[in-house]
């Protein structure tokens, strides 16, 4: 079994971080777990949060008698099945779904090969109210759990680079898109969460750079903003969304033509109106017309 830190380094280690095993010493895994497993996790710690992320190559099994500590967790699952053994049931997390839960109970956890997700850990008073106390369950796909999973992923790029009244920021987004999550809403008004909508957004913008349809008003419907709130998040970053989604095809349209692709075909498929649509385009983001670079490559 390996490990990895927050900076992804591989170390060896026979368990996963206590955050996946939810217990006071180390998870005791199951004889029929596969030797020589292979568990890479990435973990950041933001005050009294915890984000770790993971994937294991094979099944892998663990339980625990050891009573987990109070707090509330989101688990997602991004591709596999991951089965949580929680006061007496089980609940099978298949890939593209999350849940929400307060982690008192979790006496254990099953993967299948090729699972792949994350957890978000915080205490269970931080949300306020009563949150956590009745489960909550769902796609992963809504605009409340796309913010958070792009806030948790700039976290774990920059958190040692932040400045203490930084983490402290990014602590406070962090708890009040887990609310939104329970909540089933996000104040978009709120200046903090503005990083953490822009990178969902392009991460959205990403998935669907040939879809016929992607404008920023299809971004912002889809996150469930306006977008004036979508733009004002962009501001920050020196580009606008429709910017960001004119270059992203450009840089994918430039990779397939070093691939050997045809220009009208490269043209058609990354969504520009025609081929002297996409010359022009293309020339003037790097000063060479599509042929050029292709004869280049």
């Amino acid at each position: 079994m390996e490990h990895a830190g927050h900076n992804g380094a591989m170390r060896g280690s026979p368990e996963l971080d206590e955050h996946l095993g939810s217990c006071d010493r180390p998870p005791e895994y199951a004889t029929d777990t596969e030797l020589g497993a292979r568990v890479r996790t990435r973990e950041a710690r933001v005050r009294d949060a915890v984000l770790t992320d993971f994937r294991t190559a094979v099944r892998l099994r663990s339980g625990t008698t050891q009573r987990a500590a109070d707090e509330l967790r989101l688990y997602v699952v991004h591709r596999g099945s991951w089965t949580l053994q929680h006061s007496g049931s089980r609940l099978a997390l298949l890939g593209g779904r999350f849940t929400v839960r307060r982690s008192a109970g979790l006496t254990g956890f099953e993967m299948s090969p090729q699972t792949a997700g994350a957890t978000i850990a915080l205490p269970a008073g931080a949300i306020g109210g009563p949150a956590g106390d009745k489960p909550v369950s769902g796609p992963a796909v809504t605009p409340e759990v796309r913010l958070l999973l792009a806030h948790a992923s700039l976290l774990h790029d920059t958190i040692d680079e932040l400045a203490d009244h930084g983490v402290e920021a990014a602590r406070n987004a962090l708890v009040e898109l887990t609310r939104g999550v329970v909540h089933h809403y996000v104040d978009d008004t709120e200046p903090t969460l503005a990083p953490a909508l822009a990178t969902a957004a392009r991460e959205l913008a990403d998935q669907w750079l040939t879809h016929p349809e992607l404008t920023p008003g299809l971004l912002a419907r889809q996150l469930h903003v306006s977008i004036r709130t979508l733009n004002r998040a962009f501001a920050g970053t020196g580009e606008s969304v429709a910017a960001y989604i004119r270059r992203r095809r450009l840089e994918e349209a430039r990779r397939a033509l070093a691939a050997g692709r045809p220009v009208s075909e490269v043209a058609a498929r990354w969504q520009f109106a025609d081929s002297s649509h996409f010359i022009r385009s293309f020339r003037r983001r790097y000063n060479q017309t599509p042929a050029q670079y292709a004869r280049d490559r």
